[in-house]
């Protein structure tokens, strides 16, 4: 039991939490972002990550909501539809006293179809081979979802070729193994 604790824990790199270990709920498809993956993205962020508000879609997890608010995010919503993977979200958050972060269980896509109050930085990091980034995008920007220069972080395959709408500027893309990551900024 113990080794498979193990595999379903992420530790947190930066910030407040620096250290701490959270467990995650064992649940085909969650795949955290690597350390060292989290740990560049948050060097790309780190001019615009104190007191932003911050979305984690397809939360898994929580790796990336955590380690923001960890660093100074002002508040975080995690959304993710599975119910095992929401009760480990929010038992992390208690045991963390994460009080500027929140849990959301809804279908991403239905939960973006609402209209939305901006964010400054939304991750976006759903499960591989499902098409479901252009879709996303899309909601984000025509949901009222992003606020004013919003960075957008996209996690994918390697081998996607990303499109992301007009109105976005890639700043950073990166490839680890088979994980391709990107900041987007919104122009």
């Amino acid at each position: 039991m113990k080794a498979n604790q193990a595999a379903n824990q992420v530790r947190i790199i930066g910030g407040c939490w620096r250290g701490r270990k959270l467990s995650f709920a064992p649940v085909a498809g969650v795949r955290p972002t690597p350390d060292r993956v989290r740990e560049t993205l948050f060097n790309w962020l780190s001019p615009v990550i104190r007191d932003a508000r911050c979305l984690d879609l397809y939360a898994g997890s929580g790796a990336l909501g955590i380690e923001a608010a960890s660093r100074g995010a002002s508040s975080v919503v995690l959304v993710d539809s599975d119910p095992q993977v929401v009760a480990s979200l929010r038992e992390q958050l208690l045991l963390l006293g994460a009080t500027q972060t929140g849990v959301v269980q809804a279908a991403v896509e239905g939960w973006l179809s609402a209209p939305g109050s901006p964010f400054d930085i939304v991750f976006l990091d759903p499960p591989f081979r499902k098409d479901l980034l252009p879709a996303c995008m899309q909601a984000l920007e025509s949901g009222g979802w992003l606020a004013e220069n919003a960075r957008v972080y996209i996690e994918a395959e390697s081998d996607l070729e990303l499109q992301i709408p007009g109105n976005w500027e890639l700043t950073h893309s990166k490839r680890a193994g088979q994980v391709g990551y990107h900041l987007a900024r919104r122009i």
